[in-house]
């Protein structure tokens, strides 16, 4: 299986962006795809997330696994990003333990869903 980054590339990150103009998440997610997926993952950028108000943001998902959604990203944040990614990538379910994760995912996390195949009787 292939680990997927979702890259808002709609996001305006709370600036006021003129029409025209390439928005951050838009910016994050070329520098994203500039510096390189790492192995087992793919960078698919999209056209909204829906977390406007904590944008620019990313999202972790895999068939099988919790998806992440982290918002307040930026291009600075290109090398925890896909650290976090391959990290992601490697682990069984999509959780990976709370120390590993580069401190940007640890504080800027926006959500955790469960895989849709997990029975119920195991979200308790």
């Amino acid at each position: 299986m292939t680990t997927t980054l979702y890259v808002c590339t709609t996001c305006r990150a709370g600036e006021a962006v003129e029409e025209d103009a390439l928005r951050p998440g838009a910016v994050l997610h070329a520098a994203l795809k500039e510096a390189g997926a790492p192995d087992g993952v793919t960078i698919v950028g999209v056209s909204c997330l829906s977390a406007c108000s904590q944008g620019a943001a990313v999202a972790l998902s895999e068939p099988g696994k919790w998806t992440y959604v982290y918002g307040r990203m930026s291009d600075e944040n290109v090398p925890d990003i896909l650290a976090g990614a391959a990290a992601y990538a490697a682990s069984k379910d999509g959780v990976v333990p709370w120390r590993e994760r580069p401190v940007v995912f640890r504080k800027q996390s926006l959500a955790r869903v469960p895989p849709l195949n997990m029975p119920s009787e195991a979200l308790k």
